[in-house]
């Protein structure tokens, strides 16, 4: 099954109230609602496209030791994955699919990395939930979310239903700010340009593990 068809009959059991999600009806239009707003903000157009240099950045692991873009493009391209949390169940189908894939992307000489504003305690649990072996980064105040152009701030109403859901960003993530990362995807060649970029602003779309294969493997022909 692909990833997308994982997420789509997710979100149909989410919707429709089956076991184990319980999720009152009436929060459904107000996810909706501002979903629809992002998309129609534009702001997914704006972000950092293919052929655009990518920022460079320095990040910690869950151990708290610091990663490097640069250091990981001395080895190779690297792709990276933005998500919101271990709290997002679309997150955690995206993480899963990308450790599967990951064979797939060491074998073409390139790295992964998922980058979400969340502390290291919840990423360490990202970590063992989805049984991951690549790492995980935290960007507090998704500063290098916000560099790529898909850092957010959640509407009022938005706040006020995590709120309600006991959804605690600011407790997830160390920061008060209220703002998440659009979901993204990139494949950054070894001279930092962004080689392949996917950002949506509708959290339950994500591009499958394999459409960045084609893009990798040009690269790694070039190379040789």
């Amino acid at each position: 099954m692909s990833l997308q068809a994982k997420l789509d009959a997710f979100k149909a059991d989410f919707k429709g109230g089956k076991a184990p999600y319980f999720a009152p009806p009436e929060i459904h239009p107000i996810m909706e609602r501002a979903t629809a707003e992002l998309v129609a903000s534009g702001q997914a157009e704006r972000a950092l496209k293919a052929g655009d240099a990518a920022p460079e950045f320095i990040l910690n692991d869950p151990d708290g030791k610091p990663v490097s873009s640069t250091e990981l493009l001395k080895r190779g391209a690297l792709v990276i994955s933005f998500y919101r949390g271990v709290w997002c169940p679309y997150c955690n189908l995206e993480l899963k699919a990308l450790e599967e894939a990951l064979p797939s992307f060491k074998a073409e000489g390139a790295d992964l990395v998922a980058i979400s504003p969340q502390n290291a305690a919840n990423s360490r649990k990202s970590l063992r939930t989805n049984k991951l072996s690549f790492p995980i980064l935290s960007d507090t105040h998704n500063d290098v979310a916000a560099a790529f152009g898909i850092r957010f701030a959640l509407p009022d109403y938005l706040v006020e239903l995590y709120k309600n859901l006991k959804n605690d960003l600011p407790a997830f993530n160390g920061d008060n700010s209220w703002t998440l990362p659009m979901p993204a995807r990139y494949v950054i060649g070894q001279d930092g340009t962004i080689l392949y970029a996917e950002v949506n602003p509708d959290y339950t779309h994500r591009p499958e593990p394999q459409d960045m294969l084609p893009v990798l493997r040009r690269k790694t022909a070039s190379a040789s």
